[in-house]
C-alpha cells in the first residue's frame, strides 16, 4: 500500500506544492514526503488508539475527500502542524497545502479500494499495512467486527457468525457491498 499512497501524493502534490510559491522549491520532496508520512502516521494511530470509528468513516458514503470528515481533518491538521513546524511554513500556507493535498488523496485511495475494477488498492491490504502486519492488531479489529457485526446485519451469508468470508462477500459486492457494509456498521439502513 505504501508505493500506491506515494504514487497517490506525486500525482495531487504537483499543484498543491510543486506548482505553490509558498513551498520553495529545495523543500518539494520533502514536503511531498512529509504528506505521505502524515497520513501514514494517522491512520496507524488511528488503529493504534482504536480509533476505528474515524478510520471507518473514512470509507462510509463517498466524504473521503471532505475536510469535515474527521479523519481528513485530523490528518490534514497533522500535516498542517508538520509543515509549519519542520519548513517554517505561515500557518495559512501550511493549511493551503494540507487542506488541498490531504482530502484529494484520501478520497483517491478510499475510491481505489471501494472500487471492484481497481486492484491498486484493497482493505485488506490497507488494514494489513496499518498494523504493520500485527496479527494481535488485525485480531482485534476482527474481534470487534465478530463482536458487533451481528448487531449491524455483518452476516452476509447468514451462518450466525461474522468472519473474513462475510468480509469477502461485502467487498466483492455481494449484499450491498463495502460501502452497505460500512454503511451499516456507522447506523445507516
Amino acid at each position: 500500500m505504501f508505493e500506491q499512497l506515494t504514487q497517490l501524493v506525486k500525482q495531487f502534490g504537483n499543484d498543491a506544492v510543486v506548482n505553490n510559491p509558498a513551498v520553495p522549491n529545495e523543500n518539494n520532496e520533502a514536503v511531498l514526503e512529509e504528506a505521505n508520512a502524515s497520513i501514514i502516521d494517522s491512520l496507524k494511530g488511528m488503529v493504534a488508539n482504536g480509533n476505528i470509528s474515524d478510520l471507518a468513516g473514512l470509507f462510509e458514503g463517498n466524504n473521503a475527500a471532505d475536510g469535515s470528515n474527521p479523519a481528513v481533518k485530523q490528518i490534514t491538521d497533522k500535516l498542517t502542524g508538520s509543515l509549519g513546524e519542520k519548513f517554517g511554513l505561515s500557518s495559512d500556507a501550511a493549511s493551503g497545502v494540507a487542506g488541498s493535498l490531504i482530502p484529494k488523496i484520501l478520497g483517491s485511495l478510499i475510491g481505489k479500494a471501494k472500487d471492484p475494477n481497481d486492484s491498486s488498492f484493497n482493505i485488506s491490504d490497507i488494514i494489513g499495512s496499518l498494523t504493520g502486519g500485527d496479527n494481535q492488531a488485525n485480531g482485534g479489529i476482527m474481534d470487534a467486527i465478530s463482536k458487533y457485526g451481528g448487531q449491524f446485519g455483518l452476516d452476509q451469508n447468514a451462518d450466525g457468525k461474522v468472519d473474513i468470508s462475510d468480509a469477502i462477500s461485502a467487498v466483492s459486492g455481494k449484499s450491498g457491498g463495502l460501502g452497505g457494509l460500512l454503511g451499516k456498521m456507522m447506523g445507516g439502513k
